[in-house]
């Protein structure tokens, strides 16, 4: 499945919904459309959380009761229940309990950045203010003079984790979606502290989305080819091959020292091609558009303000 939070033209809250072919549908209608056609009562908003982070919560009975709502939708008789993405706003897919970032996990980026390949993931955090919607202008800060852009795989935990085997750790794994790992690095490199969680922290510095893309549906995540293009240049291009820590080894060394919980995301890193590492420096300004895709994941967009 494809799961997003998306409003309509004059909604106020966001709501819950899946990605059928290039249509989007609420899934409580949708729920509630298939349980009347059955001629079972209306329990659509009991087993369906109104918010991503509760559906993750809810555990495999409200993603059987999604995975339904996409399905009766998607039959020719339910067009009602569709309406086509171009007409709403997406939202990030959700607002994580946690963001785990993971510096210098491709080798090509170790390269480039200098200094020895680590024996053990390098993590820093992002607050969840700093998360973001497709579509933004995200405004970077007067007093943050070199930021930076880093395409990165995004992974979404479904179930509480801790201590997990590598061989059980993608039985965690509620999904994926596209993140830019934004980087402000006058604060990760200039300031007489390193303030590396802080450079990433920023307001809107975490561009998240535009899905949650169930793992089922994208499969292991070995080979996934990831590339940023900024104002139409391409400026990164990886693989998931290539990272140093795989996405079930990172789950299962974050989960020796803190529980990951239903919604809490890990960002795994990104490739080379990052600006501050170029000859010379590149950092993005005001009207810059960037395009993030991870192969059977999503592109997201955004812009710089």
């Amino acid at each position: 499945m494809k799961l997003a939070t998306f409003r309509a033209p004059g909604d106020t809250v966001p709501h819950l919904g899946g990605v059928v072919g290039d249509a989007i549908v609420a899934l409580h209608p949708a729920l509630a459309a298939a349980q009347h056609a059955a001629g079972e009562p209306d329990t659509a908003k009991q087993q369906i959380p109104a918010t991503m982070l509760g559906l993750l919560g809810a555990g495999e009975a409200a993603m059987v009761a999604a995975a339904r709502a996409l399905a009766f939708a998607a039959r020719p008789g339910s067009v009602a229940l569709r309406r086509p993405l171009a007409e709403v706003a997406l939202e990030a897919p959700l607002i994580p309990g946690k963001i785990l970032g993971v510096g210098r996990n491709y080798a090509d980026h170790v390269k480039e950045v200098g200094g020895p390949t680590l024996s053990a993931p390098r993590i820093f955090l992002k607050p969840s203010s700093s998360v973001c919607g497709p579509g933004t202008a995200v405004r970077i800060p007067p007093a943050a003079p070199k930021p930076d852009w880093e395409v990165e795989l995004g992974v979404v935990i479904g179930r509480a984790a801790r201590e997990v085997p590598e061989t059980r750790a993608l039985e965690y794994v509620a999904g994926y979606t596209v993140l830019n790992d934004l980087t402000d690095r006058a604060l990760q490199f200039d300031h007489p502290v390193g303030m590396t969680s802080f450079g990433k922290g920023l307001d809107g510095f975490c561009p998240m989305g535009p899905f949650l893309v169930t793992a089922d549906e994208v499969g292991e995540p070995w080979q996934l080819r990831l590339t940023c293009h900024l104002n139409g240049e391409l400026v990164q291009q990886g693989n998931t091959r290539d990272l140093i820590f795989s996405v079930a080894a990172l789950i299962a060394w974050l989960s020796r020292f803190v529980t990951l919980l239903p919604g809490d995301v890990i960002a795994t890193g990104t490739p080379a091609g990052v600006g501050h590492f170029r000859q010379p420096p590149r950092y993005l300004k005001p009207g810059d558009r960037l395009r993030l895709e991870v192969e059977k994941v999503g592109v997201l967009e955004h812009g710089i303000a």
